[in-house]
């Protein structure tokens, strides 16, 4: 693949996991859609358009496991009922930080020794998730905050567990048909508190079927022509295309709180993915870390 080309289409996909902040947002704080529906109709549109995706490239049956299957679920439910009150940057950002919190306590649980500046980045990223979260005027709503925490938890379970590889995409489709089943079951559940109207419904299947669907078979073809690194550090964006975004379409406020405490989750991040990298090089060259 050529360096334009995985650079094009890691741009497209950072856009569409961003875009999946924007659209349930403006969803859920512009339209009568209630969040159980967004989330059935965000999976099943995601469904759809990931068994079309492997029935074009004729990569055989969807594949996935019910623990994934799952984990997926509780990250788009808990994902859509966070956003009833969250701004989209706040939610993005707190999304991203849980999602990276758990994937680095499970290598800490596994084994993993991070090294000084690991850890110098773990307590900067934790500073500023703990500093968003203090009471004020610009904290965002505790309830919800916690929900979005909830729905980084699963993805990052979710994650590790595609972490077996494999055919990724085939993966995500099996997962998300049998996520949409738990969905219906959501919307049963909630059926006396639905409400849907045309707007709700265009933003779900644009999140389900463009933002996820689509978004995750561009970013697991853009993976081919990125390094592990450079994986992970172009992450980094989404939470900031979102803040802005956010701005642009949602009129959400840019606080100094939100600014300062973006800084240092992603910041940290970034430092503990930087001097993991190092940590690896290093020992590939026989050298303590």
């Amino acid at each position: 693949m050529t360096r334009a080309r995985t650079l094009l289409l890691t741009a497209l996909a950072m856009l569409a996991f961003a875009g999946n902040s924007l659209l349930c947002r403006m969803a859920l704080a512009t339209t009568t859609i209630d969040p159980a529906s967004f989330t059935a109709i965000r999976i099943v549109a995601g469904a759809l358009a990931l068994a079309m995706i492997v029935r074009l490239r004729h990569a055989g049956t969807p594949l996935g496991d019910w623990p994934s299957g799952i984990a997926l679920f509780v990250y788009a439910a808990a994902f859509s009922f966070a956003y009833v009150t969250l701004p989209a940057a706040a939610g993005a950002l707190l999304l991203f930080g849980s999602v990276q919190a758990t994937m680095i306590g499970h290598g800490l649980a596994s084994g993993e020794r991070p090294g000084v500046r690991q850890l110098v980045g773990l307590a900067v990223a934790f500073a500023g998730l703990v500093g968003l979260l203090l009471p004020g005027l610009s904290a965002p709503p505790l309830q919800g905050s916690l929900l979005m925490i909830a729905a980084g938890a699963a993805w990052g379970i979710y994650s590790l567990r595609g972490r077996s590889g494999g055919d990724a995409t085939r993966e995500t489709a099996g997962n998300f048909l049998r996520a949409s089943v738990l969905a219906g079951g959501l919307g049963l559940l909630m059926l006396p508190e639905a409400s849907v109207d045309r707007a709700g419904v265009l933003y779900a299947v644009a999140s389900g079927a463009l933002a996820s669907g689509v978004g995750y078979a561009v970013w697991y073809t853009a993976l081919r022509g990125l390094a592990a690194t450079s994986a992970a550090s172009v992450q980094l964006s989404v939470p900031v295309i979102a803040a802005v975004g956010g701005i642009l379409l949602l009129g959400e406020a840019l606080t100094l709180r939100l600014v300062l405490c973006s800084t240092a989750v992603l910041g940290g991040i970034g430092l503990v993915i930087a001097a993991g990298q190092r940590r690896a090089r290093d020992a590939r060259r026989g050298r303590p870390g």
